[in-house]
């Protein structure tokens, strides 16, 4: 194999791969990524065997070839050099790289050990309009849990409906975000599928290169998103996700209106002198304004009020103050609105201008 890249090129397709590539080295061949070199097209491929991606590569390629190369250490010298790129594999086991007057040879792996592209069964194929898909991942995907015992929470649910309803939802158990949207393309029939964490973070910044509709093929196991010429597939997670409409109160009486800025300046603020393990902070309503205090006994306290409207009867609540301001970074409206019932049960949060967003946090006891 023997080619010249620009160091742009590769540098901007190494860098989309280095949160995929396995880090703690269980299996050799996946700190690495296999670079297919062919005249007709070029492409990359890396993968922790739960997630993939296969990028095409824009190279001058004077003899084809296929080699697993170290994704680290290539993005490290990829970073350091300022030439275009000068590539040549020997045999399998090594590669020469040649830019200006700075040369490296580089330990590989053969393109035979690399893991197979997934099969995709039972195919059904849908297309998201890339915005709306950018926007469901950020209002969800903070409140999706990790390393849970409970390894359905570690992800995100794609709960698709034949009517082109799409309804995308994160919870950890002791926060859910539920985002609900209309989109163009519909399933055949009813669809529950659980998108793992770390794939929706990957994807989502993949999304920011694009404005167009994503192709998104649905399969038994995997769901493969197809960004341009990009291919992003993962694994879907087994198992049955919880209902998450039942957990959505319905009947809380008691709102409180707040401006949404403000809240989130006085939680960080208070939430400073808060224990770290908890973040807690404590709510006491009374009038049109709120109290928020917190208190940590080996470093000491702090409070903060701010003006509300609401017209309910004195109520004191506990929150993790994290989780209250993920949820309120994740909201576009101005106003929020808390709907509460009593000290400990779910308080659903909304922006006054966003239905189809709907959040919930449980209490604290304090």
């Amino acid at each position: 194999m023997k080619l010249i890249v620009s160091k742009d090129e590769i540098q901007q397709k190494l860098s989309n791969i280095q949160n995929i590539v396995e880090k703690r080295n269980t299996m050799p061949i996946l700190s690495h990524f296999l670079l297919e070199a062919g005249k007709e097209g070029s492409y990359l491929i890396a993968t922790d065997l739960e997630t993939a991606l296969k990028e095409p590569l824009e190279i001058k390629v004077e003899k084809e070839g296929r080699i697993c190369i170290p994704a680290r250490k290539m993005f490290e010298i990829v970073k350091e050099v300022d030439n275009d790129i000068l590539c040549e594999s020997i045999d399998d086991q090594w590669l020469k790289i040649k830019t200006g007057a700075s040369n490296f040879r580089l330990a590989c792996l053969s393109a035979k050990e690399f893991p197979a592209w997934p099969g995709m069964e039972d195919m059904e194929e849908i297309y998201i309009n890339a915005r709306i898909l950018t926007e469901v991942i950020d209002k969800t995907v903070f409140a999706a849990g990790e390393s849970d015992t409970r390894y359905t929470l570690n992800g995100i649910l794609f709960h698709l409906l034949p009517d082109g309803k799409l309804n995308v939802v994160g919870t950890d158990g002791h926060r859910l975000a539920m985002t609900a949207r209309t989109i163009e393309g519909s399933v055949k029939e009813e669809r529950k599928n659980i998108i793992p964490r770390k794939a929706a973070i990957e994807l989502r910044k993949l999304l920011d290169k694009s404005e167009d509709n994503i192709k998104v093929t649905f399969c038994k196991n995997h769901v493969m998103f197809s960004i341009g010429a990009i291919q992003f597939l993962t694994r879907l997670i087994e198992g049955t996700y919880p209902n998450y409409e039942q957990v959505i109160p319905a009947g809380n009486e008691k709102k409180v209106v707040f401006q949404k800025d403000a809240f989130v300046k006085t939680l960080r603020r208070v939430s400073i002198m808060s224990k770290e393990r908890s973040n807690a902070v404590r709510l006491d309503l009374s009038g049109n304004r709120v109290l928020i205090t917190s208190s940590n006994p080996d470093m000491g306290e702090a409070q903060d009020e701010i003006a509300v409207d609401y017209a309910g009867e004195e109520l004191s609540l506990g929150f993790n103050a994290r989780y209250l301001i993920d949820i309120l970074s994740a909201m576009s409206s101005e106003k929020i609105i808390l709907e509460m019932q009593a000290a400990l049960s779910p308080v659903l949060v909304r922006g006054e201008n966003d239905e189809g967003y709907r959040c919930v946090i449980m209490p604290m006891r304090i």
